[in-house]
Formats: C-alpha cells, sequence, structure tokens
C-alpha cells in the first residue's frame, strides 16, 4: 500500500513522509539516485528531479548538500531550488542528524 502524504502549503511548497511501503528506504543514507529522483518527482519536482539523476545525487550526497549546492550546483531555477532546500532537503539533513545523534 501507498503510503505517501502530500500537504500543498500557502507557500508552494509539498510536505512529503516517507514510509517504507513507497519504495525508499527510511534512512535517505540509504537512498540510491533513483530513490533521490524518485522523492523529487513524488514531492512535485518532476523537472527539476533530472538534475539529481543528472549529477548522480545518491542519499549521501544529498544529506551533505549545502544551500550553495542546490542553489548553484544544479543550475536549477532560483523559486524551486530555494523550495527544493528549504522544504526538503534541510528537513531530510536535520531528521537525518537527530535520529542518528546519541
Amino acid at each position: 500500500m501507498l503510503s505517501v502524504d502530500m500537504e500543498n502549503k500557502e507557500n508552494g511548497s509539498v510536505g512529503v513522509k516517507n514510509s517504507m511501503e513507497n519504495g525508499r528506504p527510511p534512512d535517505p543514507a540509504d537512498w540510491a539516485v533513483m530513490d533521490v529522483v524518485n522523492y523529487f518527482r513524488t514531492a512535485g519536482f518532476e523537472e527539476q528531479a533530472r538534475a539529481f539523476q543528472e549529477q548522480e545525487i545518491d542519499g549521501k550526497s544529498l544529506l551533505l548538500m549545502t544551500r550553495n549546492d542546490v542553489l548553484t550546483g544544479l543550475q536549477l531555477k532560483l523559486g524551486p531550488a530555494l523550495k527544493i532546500y528549504e522544504y526538503h532537503v534541510k528537513p531530510l539533513q536535520t531528521k537525518h542528524l537527530k535520529n542518528h545523534s546519541s
């Protein structure tokens, strides 16, 4: 059963809750390139997801990305790049660090 909770927010971002049922491991560090690509496609960033594939961004790379990497390194339009970083990359990094710190 597919368990993806998508919530359109007022600022245009989309929240995506991950679970094992959506085909990706729960920990982004374990994601392959196509898991990252599919995550962003599911989040509504079909066009931008291709940049992650072209740059071979897997889960470990995604978790290492800085704001500047997303805004300039992927050659994305500024609006989508800001949303991708602020509402997806940054929260995934924060959640990963929270889950793996003792």
